[in-house]
């Protein structure tokens, strides 16, 4: 099976027709209806994607097998995704967040701090959520140039100078 990628998810019901509020998670919005049929994470559904209009946080959006407000409804939180090879290819200074994770990473030298868990974005820079040895709790790591100065994604890793103190036993050395 193709690597899949979140391209967007639905937010529930719009209106009483079947349409749904879809939120796009790609880079140019309307992109997100040339990527389907786009499936459920695990493939028991696909849909093909007719944006309509703008609308509050998405696209009011018609799913085919989607009829009516109910059916719209029972979709509610569900992730959208799209095989990796349909995706447009990236700058070098732009990545999926499908593709950091799982990364190992490695400060700046050379010691291990553990491996990315998630990537996150609430509004502002993404963030690494990134577990391992020796961590207590996960750690979200700005995901900047001047806390990550190196992805490397053929050798299966990132190279971090992270802010002092973020990592326990990682400062100083």
């Amino acid at each position: 099976m193709a690597e899949l990628v979140c391209v967007g998810a639905i937010a529930g019901a719009f209106g009483v027709n079947g349409e749904v509020r879809l939120k796009s998670f790609t880079a140019d919005p309307q992109a997100i209806a040339g990527y389907g049929p786009l499936a459920t994470e695990d493939g028991a559904r696909t849909f093909e994607v007719t944006l309509g209009r703008p609308v509050k946080g998405g696209f009011a959006a018609h799913l085919s097998g989607v009829h009516t407000k109910e059916d719209a409804d029972a979709l509610r939180g569900v992730q959208l995704f799209a095989p990796r090879d349909r995706l447009p290819d990236l700058p070098d200074d732009e990545f999926y967040h499908a593709d950091l994770i799982g990364l190992e990473v490695f400060d700046t030298g050379g010691a291990a701090l553990g491996r990315i868990k998630a990537v996150h974005n609430h509004g502002a820079d993404d963030l690494l959520e990134i577990h391992g040895p020796g961590l207590r709790n996960t750690v979200l790591l700005p995901f900047t140039r001047a806390a990550v100065p190196t992805v490397d994604l053929g050798a299966g890793r990132i190279v971090a100078d992270p802010p002092d103190g973020l990592f326990p036993n990682a400062d100083e050395g």
